[in-house]
């Protein structure tokens, strides 16, 4: 699987995290929510650093990481992270 994330959505996390170059930002699954991959499930984000990467990608220094444990979550799916200016946040899309 793979990780993008768009420049302004990797701004906005810079930002409203406070991250600095070398930072993290994990994506995993969590209990609750919807979701268009996992019924009952969501996406939920951290900055822990990594135990086991399963997927990564890094932008302007911070990198954006799936643990192994959590891809099934994804179904197979790609992950897109893009900011949408007329909700002032980011959106996940997923990408088959």
């Amino acid at each position: 699987m793979n990780i993008k994330i768009s420049n302004e959505a990797a701004a906005w996390y810079k930002q409203e995290l406070d991250l600095k170059s070398g930072d993290y930002v994990q994506f995993f699954a969590r209990y609750g929510g919807c979701s268009t991959v996992q019924k009952g499930f969501s996406l939920g984000v951290s900055t822990e650093e990594p135990m086991d990467i399963g997927a990564k990608t890094v932008v302007d220094g911070i990198t954006f990481y799936i643990e192994q444990k959590d891809l099934w979550y994804f179904d197979n799916h790609d992950l897109e992270v893009e900011f949408k200016a007329e909700y002032g946040e980011p959106v996940f899309l997923y990408d088959k």
